[in-house]
């Protein structure tokens, strides 16, 4: 069992800009669905979550994003040649929803992840908030698996910090992979292990060289004997 201080976070993440909010909700949530019961599940975990959570400093998508940034992030959607290892020139498309979150989040998430089509506005309710919680079938997942009945009607419910760590520790928890790849054992792959819960939490590996760093540092902070 490992209940997780606040100078622990404070060192994990100097970037939290508000790490005495967010102990309580983490140990209450991470207690709760079982995160706790390893300390290697809490620093898998907390490396993830605060990765997507921006530092724990944002619980919804940043969907701002310029027609050059969206070209390397969905290049198969806003390059002109998707191609890996193409310079990724926005198209048209990309230049049209610059600057425009709302429609960038009904285009890229509508008709997708259990959304109404676009225009529907399920893309842009249903955007990505918490630690990458994205899409009404996700949504509905974590009012299920927290009890919530409440968080289809009221989405923003996951921007509130109890919220927020209470449906992202219910997510990892629901998913067996996540714990087993986090035990840490001599004979493991570390590497690997941290990519494989990368490619589960995220979807694919955006963000893997920050992601590596924090997890570094979690684990320092947690664990600074190893």
């Amino acid at each position: 069992m490992h209940i997780l201080t606040l100078e622990q976070l404070r060192r994990a993440d100097p970037l939290c800009q508000n790490p005495a909010g967010w102990v309580g909700p983490l140990n209450d949530a991470m207690l709760l669905y079982g995160v706790a019961d390893d300390v290697d599940y809490v620093v898998e975990f907390l490396a993830q979550f605060l990765h997507e959570t921006s530092h724990g400093n944002r619980l919804e998508e940043n969907l701002n994003y310029s027609a050059e940034r969206l070209a390397v992030v969905w290049p198969s959607r806003f390059a002109v040649d998707p191609t890996p290892g193409a310079p990724k020139e926005p198209n048209a498309k990309a230049r049209a929803l610059a600057g425009k979150p709302q429609a960038l989040a009904e285009n890229v998430y509508g008709g997708r992840m259990g959304n109404r089509p676009e225009g529907s506005g399920d893309g842009w309710n249903y955007r990505g908030r918490a630690a990458g919680i994205t899409g009404r079938s996700n949504y509905a997942r974590v009012a299920k698996l927290t009890g919530d009945p409440l968080l289809l009607s009221c989405p923003m419910r996951l921007q509130t910090k109890p919220g927020a760590a209470m449906a992202s520790a219910a997510f990892w928890a629901a998913d067996p992979r996540l714990n087993r790849l986090a035990d840490d054992t001599p004979t493991d792959n570390d590497v690997a292990d941290f990519v494989s819960i990368t490619r589960i939490v995220n979807g694919g590996e955006i963000g893997l060289k920050e992601r590596a760093a924090l997890r570094l540092a979690v684990k320092a902070a947690l664990l600074p004997t190893t």
